[in-house]
C-alpha cells in the first residue's frame, strides 16, 4: 500500500512571495545559525561567489572568509546573484589562506577541505559532531581547494560521484555538502 501524501492538482501550488515568512536582515541576523563558515579559496566567478554568499543564506550559516582572489562585495557580478544575501551573511577578507584558518583554529573550528583527495572521507559516511563548529573549505574553480590550505585541514570531505566528470561546479558543491551538514545537525537551529 503506497502511504505517500497525494501531492497532484489542487493539493499543491506554488506560495506567493508574502507567503514564504521570510525573515528580515535584522531578524536573520539575530537568529541561530548553522555551526559552519564557508571559506572561499582562490573562487575566481564573482557570481560563484554570489551564488554561495546566497546559499549560505538559505542554510543560514554563521559567515563566509574569502581569501586570495576570491572577489568581494560590493561587486555588480557578486550582487547579480547574491540577490541580497550580501547584506544578510557576515563576510570577511583575507589574503592568505593561512590567516583565515589560523584565525578560525583559534576560535575552535575543525578545517574541513571539500576536495577529492587520498584518504578524504566520503560526505555521506561524514557523521559531524554535536558539540563541533566547522570551516569548510570550497577552492579554485581549476585547481580546487590550495595545497596550503590542504596542509592545515583536520579533515577532508569527499563528494560522490557516478559519472563521466571528475568534478562538480563549485556552487553546486556547497549546495550538496551545506544541505548534508543541515540535515545532520540543523536540529540544534
Amino acid at each position: 500500500m503506497d502511504t505517500r501524501e497525494d501531492t497532484t492538482g489542487e493539493n499543491v501550488r506554488k506560495l506567493k512571495l508574502d507567503e514564504l515568512n521570510r525573515a528580515s536582515v535584522e531578524a536573520f541576523k539575530q537568529q541561530k545559525k548553522l555551526p559552519v563558515t564557508v571559506v572561499l579559496d582562490n573562487v575566481r566567478s564573482m557570481h560563484n561567489v554570489g551564488s554561495i554568499f546566497r546559499t549560505c543564506d538559505g542554510f543560514a550559516v554563521e559567515q563566509i572568509f574569502l581569501c586570495g582572489i576570491t572577489g568581494q562585495p560590493p561587486h555588480r557580478e557578486i550582487e547579480k546573484t547574491a540577490l541580497g544575501a550580501t547584506q544578510s551573511i557576515d563576510w570577511k577578507y583575507f589574503t592568505e589562506i593561512s590567516e583565515a584558518i589560523g584565525e578560525l583554529k583559534s576560535s575552535g573550528y575543525k578545517i574541513v577541505a571539500i576536495e577529492q583527495a587520498l584518504n578524504s572521507v566520503m560526505l555521506n559516511d561524514f557523521q559531524p559532531l554535536n558539540a563541533s563548529k566547522y570551516a569548510l573549505i570550497f577552492g579554485n574553480e581549476v585547481n580546487g581547494v590550495s595545497d596550503e590550505a590542504m596542509k592545515e585541514i583536520d579533515t577532508c570531505i569527499e563528494i560522490p560521484q557516478f559519472g563521466t566528470k571528475h568534478s562538480f561546479n563549485i556552487v553546486v558543491s556547497a549546495g550538496i555538502v551545506l544541505w548534508d551538514f543541515f540535515a545532520k545537525v540543523g536540529c540544534r537551529l
